[in-house]
């Protein structure tokens, strides 16, 4: 894919459908937590330092608030390693 031709909302869909956060069994795909707009704005931000790069910057970056909003945890630290490889995968046929 030609990133001319794509937009941020067009990998938010994909992220929205595709990543989810890992809570001891249960799966929330960004879609529904209301994430994959700010991670797919953090990884085209980011493109170019590279794929890789770019997933671990906006992993790192957008923020998971948990219960009242008082806490919040990085995406990364709620995103299984299998999961940040399909980002860049993603990512990367995005571009």
């Amino acid at each position: 894919m030609n990133l001319k031709n794509n937009s941020i909302s067009d990998l938010e869909n994909l992220i929205a459908e595709t990543i989810c956060l890992k809570i001891e069994k249960w799966n929330l795909y960004l879609g529904d937590a209301g994430l994959a707009r700010k991670l797919a704005i953090e990884c085209l931000t980011n493109i170019s330092k590279g794929t890789e790069n770019a997933v671990r910057i906006a992993l790192d970056s957008v923020k998971v608030s948990i219960g009242d909003g008082s806490e919040k945890l990085t995406l990364s630290k709620c995103i299984i390693t299998a999961q940040k490889k399909d980002l860049e995968n993603l990512l990367e046929d995005f571009i």
